[in-house]
């Protein structure tokens, strides 16, 4: 059987688990501020941020931001990026059908091509059955109901899968359109930029033992600041719309703004805002989760340096441990959490490692469990819900 055919069989059986799991949860879903009670399934998917895609790919991005009563940046489009509302606004053009439909079709078309590249980027570094499971664990893992729901984190994830299978190929010149419009998919820029300033680094400090000729270093060097301009391109863009150069950074404050007020963006301090903050709402000792969440800092970035996470390579890692960094720089923890952590997915290849089928059955269980409790904590909207996905 050829690989291609196995991966979409794979893909074909998660989305048969996990769109039954998202049924059976919108067959109880209450009337909402989206949909009614029992809503079908594309409309259920589009609930959420998807109802924000749905109004950038009807009406676009507005050129006043809007304004609390009390004066400070609200919520709008602006928090997000422009390339997956545009393919689903195009389609719309073409086809006559509805946002909904068109947005879910869209999403899973990403997702199978990042499932089918995916499985291309882990046998550059892992032997194809290892690379197969890793595809498994991807289409299964907790949060991948979010590759078939109106988000924009499946084609953002076909992008970086693309983006990172021509780092590890060094193709640097090719990288800069898939960069390109990646970090105008989600963002993603600034940590890639970081990602690939490492490689130059490491790349620089080998080369008496793996040749770095200058016309790859220009072109790398090239590709890097190229991410950097593009991490800042939607703050520009959205600074020349709307005439606020923080436009982009005040509307993504406003959605923080419920936990700790409308603060400026300090980099490396919101999680220890948010720790703060969960500590008082759950009256936790501040200390204790101030702890925890060093235990996680630390224990995250050593794990880049066990067996199984070398044996990926460097730029994968390279690309976890910027990521990382970038999360922990502009992240305010909540529960849409977990969905940041998606483009974390490489490090499933470590995962999948292990060769025992009870490791890789229970494995899978769980990720089937971990989906209905994401679905049931972050996607089901239960009366006035604090928990977005």
């Amino acid at each position: 059987m050829p690989w291609w055919l196995k991966v979409i069989i794979v893909f074909a059986l998660s989305r048969v688990v996990t769109t039954a799991i998202m049924l059976s949860f919108a067959a109880q879903q209450q009337a909402n501020a989206w949909t009614g009670a029992a809503p079908h399934y594309a409309d259920f998917a589009s609930i959420w941020d998807g109802h924000w895609y749905y109004i950038i790919s009807v009406s676009g991005y507005p050129s006043q931001l809007p304004l609390t009563t009390d004066g400070h940046v609200g919520e709008s489009a602006w928090a997000f990026m422009p390339v997956y509302p545009a393919v689903v606004r195009l389609l719309m053009f073409v086809t006559g059908l509805d946002f909904p439909v068109l947005a879910v079709v869209v999403s899973v078309a990403c997702a199978l091509g990042a499932a089918l590249l995916f499985y291309r980027l882990m046998t550059l570094v892992r032997p194809a059955r290892t690379a197969l499971f890793a595809v498994v664990l991807f289409c299964i893992a907790p949060l991948s109901p979010i590759l078939q729901v109106s988000y924009a984190e499946s084609m953002h994830v076909l992008l970086l899968t693309l983006a990172l299978y021509l780092l590890i190929q060094r193709r640097y010149l090719m990288l800069l359109p898939a960069v390109a419009v990646m970090a105008l998919t989600r963002p993603s820029g600034l940590a890639f930029a970081l990602a690939l300033v490492l490689h130059v680094g490491y790349r620089f400090w080998r080369r008496r033992t793996d040749a770095f000729p200058l016309g790859e270093r220009v072109a790398s060097v090239s590709a890097a600041l190229f991410s950097g301009f593009m991490g800042i391109a939607w703050l520009l863009i959205a600074w020349a719309v709307t005439g606020s150069p923080s436009a982009y950074t005040d509307t993504e404050l406003a959605w923080r703004a419920p936990y700790i007020g409308y603060e400026e963006l300090v980099p490396f301090t919101p999680w220890l805002k948010s720790a703060a903050f969960w500590a008082n709402f759950g009256q936790i000792p501040p200390p204790l989760l101030f702890g925890a969440l060093g235990i996680v800092v630390v224990g995250f970035f050593a794990a880049l340096f066990t067996p199984w996470a070398k044996r990926l390579g460097v730029d994968l890692r390279f690309w976890l441990a910027s990521y990382a960094l970038y999360l922990l720089a502009v992240f305010f923890p909540q529960s849409s959490t977990f969905r940041l952590l998606v483009p974390l997915f490489p490090a499933l290849g470590a995962f999948a490692q292990p060769r025992s089928p009870w490791y890789r059955i229970g494995l899978v269980l769980a990720c089937v469990a971990g989906q209905i409790l994401w679905i049931n904590f972050a996607w089901r909207v239960d009366g006035y819900d604090f928990t977005p996905p």
